[in-house]
């Protein structure tokens, strides 16, 4: 059962901060849910389709805690970069000998985020990386043409786990020469029966963006519209000071 917590709102909706937020997957679902959303990424991200700061996400946590700004926030999303940890990086890659060292931001993102006394959320793809895996979704909850299995720790709140649905097949592409067919596509990568730019965008129900490298990265936002709905239903509105 979601715990009560009392959250700000920013004129007739709560204000969210969206960081490491990419092109915007998250953010979508949340506005979509009822949030003013901010987002902060170190790229340049011209397809955000919110209010957006460019820079280091940790660093400016950081400067919005020390300054008191983020008062002005009800709840914080974070996807700290998952290469580090996620399960191709440390499978696959590791195994051929692929890739490079990558760092990993969960730590620190965590202890920012416990710091500003918000509830939050840290989001990572499925294999090492260190979170609680509190809440876990599939493409197939939502009847999305990807699995992208995602897991999320909750900081400050909780919420039900939905039952996870049984896949209806295979990921459509090539595995080891052989070509599959199926009723997903593979949201990554490039080449080997892929899937192109709009099938992409429709699988993930995103079509604000047609960088493959931004749909690739990105989550659905039908899972962070569960997250934030969710916690919205519970967590009673409290008028930012």
């Amino acid at each position: 059962m979601t715990q009560t917590t009392s959250i700000r709102r920013d004129g007739e909706r709560p204000l969210l901060l969206d960081l490491f937020s990419c092109a915007g997957g998250a953010a979508m679902g949340y506005a979509r849910a009822g949030f003013t959303v901010h987002g902060c990424d170190i790229a340049h991200r011209p397809n955000y389709p919110f209010t957006y700061h460019r820079g280091d996400a940790l660093a400016h946590l950081a400067r919005l805690i020390a300054t008191g700004e983020i008062r002005r926030y009800a709840f914080v999303h974070a996807s700290p970069p998952c290469q580090h940890g996620c399960a191709l990086t440390v499978g696959t890659n590791a195994s051929q000998g692929w890739g490079r060292s990558h760092v990993d931001l969960v730590a620190p993102t965590r202890e920012l985020l416990d710091a500003t006394g918000l509830p939050y959320v840290i989001e990572q793809p499925n294999g090492r990386a260190k979170i609680r895996k509190d809440l876990s979704l599939c493409g197939e909850m939502f009847g999305l043409r990807v699995i992208r299995h995602r897991n999320f720790e909750l900081g400050g709140w909780t919420v039900r786990q939905p039952a996870h649905v049984p896949h209806r097949g295979r990921v459509r592409g090539y595995r080891h020469g052989r070509f599959y067919d199926g009723p997903y596509v593979a949201a990554y990568g490039n080449g080997g029966g892929k899937p192109s730019v709009p099938e992409l965008q429709a699988a993930l129900g995103i079509d604000w963006t047609d960088v493959r490298e931004e749909l690739t990265e990105a989550i659905p936002p039908a899972y962070s519209e569960h997250i934030g709905t969710a916690f919205l239903a519970t967590a009673p509105l409290a008028v930012a000071v």
